[in-house]
């Protein structure tokens, strides 16, 4: 039997392919950049064409680099940047736009329409999501409204909409399968996570036809096949990056929490079986589900996590690479008073303020460009902190005892330590930390018989190290009130 996984791991910024054997270790990877397009502030763009073009390429160089053959693949699993949203035409495949991306905000004037005709309840009592332009809907409708002949064509059948997943699949089946599975639907505000159904009252809300919308599956399913790798493999597993990253890392049951330190920050807590409504500005998804039976989590997302750091590197030009931040922040012993709130395109949960804007709070005669850094850093935590306080005030599934991390800037020691310091619970960060890949991986190997269920998924997950809080909780508690005072300036407008 084939003993190998490769995960296509499509993000915001770069795409990436991994091979992992059946203990869950990384083979070989490979990376590949690919251009952001602004075409207007608060408008953020990719080429579909060219995330296809580095998704296919980081697969070929990643099989290469490991020295196996497709007939060493038992299957690929498919995650992805969600919400970010493609229309295509059927018959020739190409795009009718470019991709628009999740950061986008073009689709807020229309959400302020839905909320005006009231459909702010209907839209999360069906989706669990609240009205906002990070969700695919208002973008979907943008592009049919802006171009030219789109509605004509989407009313006859003629367009494909899809989230990034969609289009790497049809890509991959030579345009045979247009689907998607139920986490990745659960983004597009047009989902009934309730019932794993396409919501047809919102789709006639926002004139947007039925015939548009790919198939939904469970997250660990056979899709397909794709010989595009020199032989047929089985497309066997697909999840958004949030869902992959909580399947990867091991959070089976209520109560089990993940964050994800990547361009955002996303913090996912598994609910179980029962659908409820979030308050507190967080949302209900669909976690990946491996079988008919519906699975939820509760969500709280951050929409600028890491990218903090490259503002620091390139808006502010205070470090050359972002691996000098830790040295930089470490240089001073503390942030000196300074709060950098880094709303640069509004802030997302629990706050959900599309107007609220980036401030820096506290400076002094003294403060420097050290201090400021720090602050920057430690906005990370302060995000991810206020998340789990207010799944915590939910009181959604068991209490949580520590909190299972991940994504890039969870490399960062001074980072990981400050965050433990704010909850107060340990941060654990795993051995192997490409748990959004991992996750993709391990819901293809499900469908095809390389492990034979979750209790050997869990049995593979191990502690890289334990971060353990250092602040007493009035010390905590202080810091997060100068945060909360910050916030409030950085919303007052």
């Amino acid at each position: 039997m084939s003993r190998f996984i490769l995960a296509l791991d499509q993000g915001t910024s770069s795409s990436r392919s991994i091979v992992f054997d059946r203990d869950g270790r990384v083979v070989a990877q490979a990376q590949r950049e690919f251009r952001q397009l602004y075409p207007q502030p608060g408008w953020v763009e990719h080429d579909p064409e060219e995330i296809w073009a580095s998704q296919l390429a980081t697969a070929q160089q990643a099989l290469a680099e490991a020295g196996l053959q497709a007939a060493d693949i038992a299957a690929i699993g498919i995650t992805n940047q969600r919400e970010t949203t493609l229309v295509w035409d059927r018959r020739t495949g190409q795009p009718i736009h470019n991709a628009i991306v999740w950061q986008d905000r073009r689709g807020e004037p229309l959400c302020a329409q839905l909320r005006a005709q009231g459909l702010d309840g209907p839209i999360r009592r069906s989706t669990g999501l609240v009205v906002d332009a990070y969700f695919s809907a208002t973008k979907l409708r943008w592009i049919l409204d802006h171009v030219s002949g789109a509605h004509v064509a989407a009313a006859r059948g003629e367009l494909a909409f899809g989230t990034v997943d969609s289009w790497l699949l049809w890509k991959l089946t030579e345009g045979r399968v247009h689907a998607t599975d139920v986490s990745n639907a659960s983004r597009t505000m047009l989902f009934d996570i309730r019932h794993n159904v396409w919501d047809h009252e919102l789709l006639k809300a926002l004139h947007v036809p039925d015939s548009l919308l790919p198939q939904v599956h469970p997250s660990s399913h056979r899709y397909a096949e794709t010989t595009l790798l020199g032989g047929a493999i089985p497309i066997a597993g697909i999840a958004g990056d949030q869902q992959a990253a909580l399947f990867g890392q091991a959070c089976f049951s209520p109560g089990l929490a993940k964050n994800t330190y990547g361009t955002g920050c996303f913090m996912l807590m598994h609910t179980g079986a029962q659908f409820g409504t979030a308050g507190a500005g967080l949302l209900t998804t669909a976690a990946a589900q491996t079988g008919a039976g519906p699975e939820y989590a509760v969500e709280g997302s951050v929409f600028i996590g890491g990218a903090v750091v490259q503002w620091l590197r390139d808006g502010l030009q205070a470090i050359r690479a972002s691996g000098e931040v830790q040295a930089l922040a470490e240089s001073v012993p503390d942030a000196g008073g300074v709060v950098v709130v880094p709303a640069f395109t509004g802030l997302g949960a629990p706050y959900w303020d599309a107007q609220a804007r980036g401030a820096i709070v506290g400076l002094t005669r003294g403060s420097t460009v050290a201090h400021i850094a720090r602050a920057a850093l430690e906005s990370i935590a302060f995000q991810s902190a206020a998340l789990l306080q207010a799944m915590a005030g939910e009181g959604h599934g068991a209490a949580v005892h520590e909190l299972r991390v991940d994504g890039g800037a969870s490399v960062n020691d001074l980072l990981m330590q400050f965050q433990a310091d704010l909850l107060g619970i340990p941060v654990v960060r795993p051995r192997v930390t490409e748990t959004t890949a991992l996750g993709a991986a391990y819901l293809a190997g499900l469908a095809v018989g390389l492990w034979p269920d979750r209790a050997a998924l869990a049995a593979q997950w191990q502690v890289e190290r334990r971060f353990h809080p250092t602040l007493s909780r009035p010390q905590a508690a202080e810091r997060m009130a100068a945060w909360d005072h910050a916030v409030r300036q950085a919303c007052a407008r």
